[in-house]
């Protein structure tokens, strides 16, 4: 029986009939993992023993009680704590940690009755776009493992990719969702902000930060949001708005919807068959009964100027409280305390943590403060404008999710400048606060490019309508990598 190909419905529908038990799902799960993983090196910790026991507990609920995801594997981002299972944000300076609390999330799951299988490799604290930047170990992308995932959630991505598991969470601060479901040929959302709460996920950006679903399927993304969303005490910038049942809004029904497409989406740098990936899935959309236009978002050109500005200050702030005295990773070489200190955090944190530390720290500075980091909210303020001014016309905002493919790991790594620039048609909507999704558009060569659509705010249902529609009317994401060629099913 093939497991690793079936959605979420399928799965329900095996256990519902008593052809597969969970314990058996889970058992088939954690096989696959460790004859797959070796190769694609997409987790860090298994949390085999506890999910094994919770499994068969499981299976003597009575089937007319479990919700959709019941019985269910998922794996989980390393930014999002889990009580008693080792969270480390991928890097060393978290390394024995034990959280004594679950995210509100992983409770959230656990609600849902799924099964939590292990956690995810990412680049470390989540500053990245390649997953090059992990303390642990590089993931490779399933579809070509000379080639990165994407980042910062590149684990997620790859383990749905690669069969693993059917659903993972991420965490998206410029894109860190999107660009690595692009790159791997999977569904990913990252939801409205304040929409999923940020409570238990380990701050990289505390304005940008969202936690969101990474699936093969709309469908099952649809069903994983609808599990983890809600208004949560916990977290000051959650925000108190009633969740939809987002299955709903799967009709395949885009008659007269309006799509926008920005012009700043297809400049310089973005690849022709990117390109011409997006101009072909508007032809399906349209097909379905959806109009077009191209629009402008003016101020999008300085969004990555902006989002580097306000992203690695707000880290700058974040990260100072990693300093070795409470928890994780201290140095041994210290005389005083603030050698202790500055030795701790040197041999810590990583290059790409530090350099955005320092970018961070110096925005914020006394003489640069007003020159940089005030002018930056201001310009995201603009970016902002420029979407809202967008959606008083248009339902959804279309276009590529990548400028490219995935690249070749170690290939542009030493080059911060264009790695950050990967990132340059996702960033846009983090400084907005929207909702986007990515879901797999075509190929270049053998390799996934993304599709990304925009809605407005808390109106992911019309982002998923117009991701299942384009979903239903091709064949792209049945599509699967050589990686998964006689393994365990």
């Amino acid at each position: 029986m093939k497991l690793a190909d079936k959605t979420a419905s399928e799965l329900q529908e095996l256990l519902h009939s008593k052809e597969l038990t969970i314990a058996e799902l889970t058992e088939a799960t954690f096989k696959r993992i460790k004859e797959l993983d070796p190769k694609v090196d997409a987790f860090l910790a298994l949390n085999e023993e506890q999910a094994t026991k919770q499994a068969a507990e499981m299976d003597q609920t009575d089937t007319g009680e479990r919700g959709p995801l019941y019985g269910l594997p998922i794996g989980v981002k390393d930014n999002i704590v889990t009580e008693g299972l080792e969270t480390t944000a991928s890097s060393l300076i978290l390394k024995g940690f034990n959280p004594i609390y679950n995210a509100t999330v992983v409770d959230k799951l656990r609600e849902a009755g799924m099964v939590i299988v292990g956690k995810l490799n990412m680049d470390e604290f989540a500053m990245g776009s390649s997953n090059e930047n992990s303390y642990y170990k590089n993931t490779k992308n399933p579809w070509n493992l000379e080639t990165v995932p994407g980042g910062s959630s590149g684990g997620s991505a790859a383990a749905v990719a690669a069969g693993e598991v059917p659903f993972t969470l991420g965490s998206d601060t410029g894109g860190s969702i999107r660009q690595p479901a692009a790159f791997c040929g999977v569904v990913g959302m990252k939801p409205t902000y304040g929409r999923v709460s940020r409570f238990g996920l380990i701050a990289y950006a505390s304005s940008f930060d969202q936690i969101g679903p990474i699936t093969r399927t709309v469908k099952d993304n649809a069903l994983l949001l609808n599990a983890i969303s809600g208004h949560d005490e916990k977290d000051s910038t959650s925000a108190n708005v009633e969740v939809p049942d987002f299955t709903a809004a799967l009709t395949g029904d885009i008659e007269g919807l309006r799509i926008g497409v920005p012009k700043e989406y297809f400049a310089e740098g973005v690849s022709e068959a990117s390109k011409q990936a997006v101009k072909d899935a508007l032809k399906v959309l349209e097909e379905k009964g959806a109009t077009w236009e191209e629009i402008s978002l003016p101020h999008s050109k300085y969004a990555l100027s902006t989002y580097y500005i306000l992203a690695s200050s707000e880290a700058s702030s974040n990260l100072s409280r990693f300093d070795g005295i409470r928890y994780g990773y201290r140095t041994e070489k210290a005389g005083s305390l603030l050698e202790f200190y500055m030795n701790t955090r040197s041999e810590g944190f990583g290059d790409e943590v530090k350099r955005r530390i320092m970018l961070g720290t110096y925005a914020l500075s006394s003489g640069y403060y007003d020159a940089y980091y005030k002018k930056a909210q201001k310009v995201r303020t603009l970016i902002k404008q420029d979407f809202d001014k967008a959606f008083e016309n248009f339902d959804v905002i279309v276009g590529p999710t990548t400028p490219t493919p995935a690249f070749k790991i170690g290939e542009i790594i030493d080059d911060p400048l264009t790695m950050y620039a990967n990132d340059i048609l996702t960033i846009p909507v983090n400084l907005a606060g929207v909702p986007a999704i990515s879901v797999p558009c075509g190929f270049e060569n053998g390799l996934p490019l993304g599709l990304q659509i925009i809605g407005n705010y808390f109106d992911e249902e019309t982002v998923y309508r117009v991701a299942d529609a384009f979903e239903q009317a091709t064949e792209f994401h049945k599509e699967i990598p050589q990686t998964w060629e006689g393994a365990a099913q």
